[in-house]
């Protein structure tokens, strides 16, 4: 098996030995069993956290240089006029958590791609989107702190713990112990 342990950086001119084409749920792992493009077994041991970008390269620990590619899989893509309507469009999707991937296509379109959902679906035509089901990459944003070279795993939990008793003794009303 061909041990990938290091993340390279993606405008490197290296010689690719093999790609890895995965879909995106698997391209947020840092520790998987797979196999290439050319049939090699490979292992992915990665630091957590940063998600693999279609275009990144990895190096084994004997040398090798795999590139990673963002597999076609089941996608809804909105078009939306841009300007305020793709920026509305954005601004919803974006506020239930959910990742998306931006881009054009070749006849200057926008477009905003995301995971098939039919309440996501929904509102995107309420806004104005032209909707279509296709097999295509799923590469989405990362976010504003990958820009800064701090690119962070982001989980849907925003829990806050908060640990402070509201129990309260009135037993100088009335002669009786109550805990609220």
């Amino acid at each position: 098996m061909l041990e990938l342990i290091k993340r390279m950086d993606a405008n490197a001119s290296v010689d690719i030995y093999d790609t890895l084409t995965l879909p995106y749920e698997l391209r947020i792992r840092g520790r998987l069993k797979a196999v290439s493009d050319n049939d090699r077994d490979v292992g992915l041991f990665l630091d957590r956290g940063p998600v693999l970008r279609h275009g990144d390269l990895l190096q084994a620990n004997s040398g090798e240089v795999i590139q990673v590619l963002a597999a076609d899989e089941p996608v809804a893509t909105a078009y939306i006029e841009s300007g305020l309507p793709l920026a509305r469009l954005c601004y919803h999707l974006g506020n239930r958590h959910v990742s998306l991937a931006l881009g054009s296509d070749e006849d200057g379109r926008h477009w905003v791609r995301f995971p098939p959902d039919h309440v996501l679906e929904e509102l995107a035509v309420l806004l104005g989107a032209d909707l279509r089901h296709h097999d295509a990459p799923f590469d989405p944003e990362s976010g504003a702190y990958a820009q800064a070279g701090r690119e962070h795993s982001h989980s849907n939990s925003h829990a806050h713990s908060h640990s402070h008793s509201h129990d309260h003794d009135h037993s100088e009303h009335d002669g009786h112990n109550h805990a609220h």
